[in-house]
This record gives structure tokens, sequence and C-alpha cells, in this order.
């Protein structure tokens, strides 16, 4: 198995949107380990000094504009033999901080509370890598759990280009803060090659991002690309090293809540051979329903299940 690196830069980033057409700026097989480093941030939001701008991300800056409203993503990279109907399995190996900064903003028809505020709040917020936490500006210091909030493969070809913001069946901007390190996330895959991106560093996040941001900065991420083609998705799902989880993203959030419950108890019946009825009750009495995001358009809902729970419960 290979082992590939790819840095952000004008050459190797897609801002603001997803398309099937993005040529990609690597091709590996079937089970090998790419590293990627990311960006993120408009001129914007860019800091003064202390705090250094990686030469790479004011490369970006000068040399491209958004497409779309949305993020900095590195990629696309292509899995040699992905088909359409296929799925990719991800395996988050390593997820370290980029730079030693990140920002959050709270801003007026913004967030959860889009009127509740008439004035952009910018923060920056120094990372402290050896300690891993993020100085919040009153002194407050929060552990950090970085994570990627956007990881995708290309959306099938007929739909075009889209904006990054909205999470969609083909992953893109899930902000779910489980997607840390030793995680591994399933995406259907949509088009020949998959075409793996991923963007929009989050240095630490709670559920439902009701602000609109993380501490948003730079990470670099390892991860294995695997394909299944003993799987078969519609809508992305996950295990972290306990837990089981499936996921679903629409404008309603009650909408939400249907589709990753019902995918749920799809995954218990397989997986144990229980009844969808006795699966059913089984989610009511041990799973959990957690409202990932609520800002990004389409709202986000995951529903997690302790892993141990299926091999008892089989049959």
């Amino acid at each position: 198995m290979a082992e590939y690196r790819i840095d952000a830069s004008p050459d190797t980033v897609h801002w603001g949107y997803f398309d099937a057409g993005l040529a990609p700026r690597l091709t590996a097989e079937s089970g090998d380990t790419v590293t990627i480093s990311t960006v993120s941030g408009g001129p914007e939001v860019m800091p003064q000094a202390p705090f250094a701008i990686p030469e790479a991300l004011t490369a970006v800056h000068a040399a491209m504009r958004p497409k779309l409203p949305g993020h900095i993503c590195t990629g696309p990279v292509a899995v040699r033999g992905a088909k359409a109907g296929q799925v990719l399995e991800v395996r988050i190996e390593d997820i370290q901080l980029h730079y030693d900064w990140g920002f959050t903003y709270v801003g007026p028809q913004k967030g959860a509370l889009p009127d509740d505020f008439d004035e952009m709040h910018l923060m920056h917020i120094p990372l402290d890598r050896e300690r891993m936490t993020g100085r919040m500006p009153w002194g407050l210091e929060l552990p950090l759990r970085p994570f990627f909030g956007v990881m995708a493969v290309a959306p099938p070809a007929g739909w075009g280009s889209l904006s990054t913001l909205p999470p969609r069946r083909n992953g893109g901007n899930l902000d779910n803060k489980e997607l840390v390190a030793g995680t591994t996330l399933y995406l259907p895959i949509h088009v020949d090659g998959a075409l793996f991106s991923v963007g929009d560093g989050h240095g630490v996040q709670g559920d439902g991002e009701v602000c609109v941001t993380a501490i948003e900065t730079g990470l670099i991420g390892t991860f294995g690309l695997h394909l299944r083609e003993d799987m078969s998705l519609t809508w992305p799902m996950a295990e972290t090293p306990t837990h089981v989880m499936t996921m679903a993203f629409d404008p309603d959030l009650d909408d939400c809540v249907v589709i990753a419950l019902r995918s749920m108890i799809g995954l218990i019946v397989e997986r144990t051979g229980i009844t969808k009825a006795e699966a059913y009750a089984l989610c009511s009495l041990a799973a959990d329903l957690r409202i990932t995001q609520v800002v990004n358009g389409n709202k986000g809902v995951h529903v997690m299940l302790d892993k141990s729970l299926l091999q008892k419960a089989q049959r």
C-alpha cells in the first residue's frame, strides 16, 4: 500500500464548490493512505500579528476567489476502480493542527439566532499544540478535539456545481464532531473515481454549531481510502471505536430524524437478524439521537448506538 501527501495550494484546492468534473489532484489505489493539509477562511477573517497567516493560505487568497459560497477544500483524490454505487470507506487515521490559531464569529442573519445580533463579532483564538487547548478572549481554555467539517466525494454529474455549505448524500459539510481521528466514515460513491475532498478544519465544536462557526482552522489529516463493493448506502454513515452512527441532512429537522432513524433500524436488522420492530424498540431504549448542526441550510441529525449491543442482539 502506498502513502501520498497533498498540501493545500492554489493548484490543489477548490473553493466553495463540489463538481463531478473536477480533475483529480492525485489518483490512489484502494488501501492507500493519503495525508492532506487544509487551510481555512477568507481574507476578511484573517488575524493581525502576532498570529502568522500560512503562506499556502495567502497564496490561495491571491490566486483565486470562491466559485460559490463555501469552504476551501483540498483535493479531489481519485480512487482507481471506484464506481458509482460502491462505498468509499475513509479511515481517519490522524488529525493534526496546521497552524496555531483559529477563528470564530457571530454575525447578523447567521446561525440558529439570525435576528439576535446586529453586528459581526470576530474572535481569533490561540491554539496550543502541546496542551491541545484553545484560549477564548475572556481567558477560558477549551480542550481541542479536532475534526474536518467537510469530507466528501463528488456529487452526481447531473447535479452540476454545488456549494459546499449544505451537507448532502455525497457528504460535504457534515460538521459532525464525532469524526475525530480513529473513526471511519462511509460515503456513497456517485461518480467513477469517487473524488474525495476535505476541508473546513475545526479545532472543537459542540453539537448544533449554533453560531455557524466552530473554532475554524487549518488541519492536516491522514486518511486510509478503501473501496467497499460489499456495501450499499444512500446516506453517509460512520463508526467510532465504540459506536455505529447513521446520518441524515434535510432543511426539515423532523425529516432528518426519520431518515437517520430508518437507516439505523436497517443497519441493526442487517447486522443482527432481529426484526424491524425489535430494532425500532432497541433504538428507543439504547440509541442516542443527536442534532449534528442547524446552521448549514440542510440541517443534520445523527443516531449513535453502542456497537457492543449489536453483538449481544445477534440471533
